[in-house]
């Protein structure tokens, strides 16, 4: 199965998955988590800088995720396609052409959970965005992905509240 987790900044997609890896349930699975410091390290522009070059590079991360047998991963091309749009230095035509072919990987997902900010304070890593408006506005981005494309998207769920109610419903979906 090809399982991925979307949402805006700093809501524990991360902290998810790596509670997932220690999992007996999951021991099949190979588990791909968050890789900005290391992208941003090799000057890839990230949040608001974003550039069509560095976008193409997170979908190619997406692309080559759903080619794996069994994958857990922390973002989705729904994550690309927030801060494609969102991203200042990229042309809206561009964005929306490159929207369009992302728009066409979203079926491979055999679940998809959405993780909603709601009560979840924003957490500075050293790498990520920390504006609330920018952290608003691309969850504004992906629910409006989900809602508008929701009929490409195989299972959509979404996960509230701590750790431990959000691993409660991902097994729930999962296995019944």
């Amino acid at each position: 199965m090809k399982i991925g987790f979307c949402g805006t900044m700093s809501v524990g997609k991360t902290t998810l998955v790596n509670a997932l890896k220690e999992l007996p349930e999951f021991r099949d699975y190979q588990f791909a988590t968050e890789r900005s410091k290391y992208l941003n390290d090799l000057g890839i522009p990230l949040n608001t800088d974003s550039t069509i070059k560095g976008q193409i590079v997170f979908l190619a991360e997406r692309a080559s995720e759903l080619m794996c047998e069994n994958i857990i991963t922390d973002r989705t091309v729904v994550d690309v396609i927030a801060f494609t749009k969102a991203a200042k230095s990229i042309d809206y035509r561009e964005a929306e052409s490159f929207v369009n072919l992302a728009y066409r990987l979203l079926s491979e997902y055999d679940y998809i959970f959405y993780v909603s900010p709601e009560g979840v304070e924003m957490e500075d890593n050293g790498v990520r965005e920390t504006d609330l408006e920018y952290r608003d506005l691309i969850d504004f981005i992906i629910s409006n992905v989900l809602k508008t494309q929701s009929w490409k998207i195989k299972k959509l769920t979404t996960l509230s509240g701590t750790t431990d109610n959000r691993i409660a419903k991902i097994k729930e979906t999962l296995f019944g």
